[in-house]
């Protein structure tokens, strides 16, 4: 797709995953879509040969608006702790329109898709969760004696499966609830003396604020 169509198509997309997260992938075929959006299937099809390469499309968008949040976050003077801190609040804003079913779907219906993507956000969170983890060491935030690579490994598998709908459902838990425990956990686990002040004195800020965006 060249980059007219690809500007043309973005909003579209957006809309896409909105109507994906209301209704459900299973529940939407091209017919669907094309008439909520307001255009012909053919001018669909303009843009993706078929469904598969629209779900494709959406995930590839997705990751891109999380490398783009990163690229920012990383322009900001922060300490280690605080860019965490920011990342929850980022999670915890796009928790409120996750659909845990869209999961369950991918898996089954989209196997490849969701395989390819998760392996992505893997790879991607590994290299920022590495990054993070130097700089925290290096601003005596967290301690010296952290394994890298174990840590990065653990946190990262954590949060992939944060997202198995089952656990969720039989515990009756929201896979944000889960976020904020690994999240707590992972700050504590590799904090220093002087990184879990600076934790503890910004947490009941940034959980006020968390509170503040869920009644928006």
């Amino acid at each position: 797709m060249d980059e007219t169509l690809e500007k043309k198509f973005f909003p579209m997309l957006e809309r896409i995953t909105e109507m994906f997260l209301e209704y459900g992938i299973k529940n939407l075929n091209m017919d669907d879509i094309s008439r909520k959006l307001g255009i012909s299937k053919k001018t669909l099809y303009r843009f993706v040969d078929n469904k598969e390469a629209l779900v494709a499309k959406i995930l590839e968008n997705e990751n891109n608006k999380g490398k783009l949040f990163f690229d920012n976050l990383n322009q900001e003077p922060l300490n280690a702790i605080e860019k965490l801190f920011e990342v929850s609040i980022h999670v915890h804003k796009r928790m409120k329109h996750f659909n845990p079913m869209l999961v369950f779907e991918l898996k089954k219906y989209y196997e490849s898709l969701f395989d390819k993507h998760m392996s992505a956000i893997c790879s991607f969170l590994q290299k920022k969760m590495r990054t993070n983890l130097e700089q925290g060491i290096s601003e005596g935030l967290y301690r010296s004696d952290v394994n890298i690579d174990l840590a990065v490994t653990l946190y990262v598998n954590s949060l992939v499966e944060m997202h198995n709908f089952a656990f969720a459902k039989v515990n009756n838990v929201s896979v944000e609830q889960i976020f904020e425990v690994l999240f707590e956990h992972h700050i504590r686990a590799i904090s220093t003396p002087e990184g879990l002040a600076y934790f503890e004195m910004r947490k009941k800020e940034v959980t006020d604020s968390k509170k503040d965006y869920k009644n928006l």
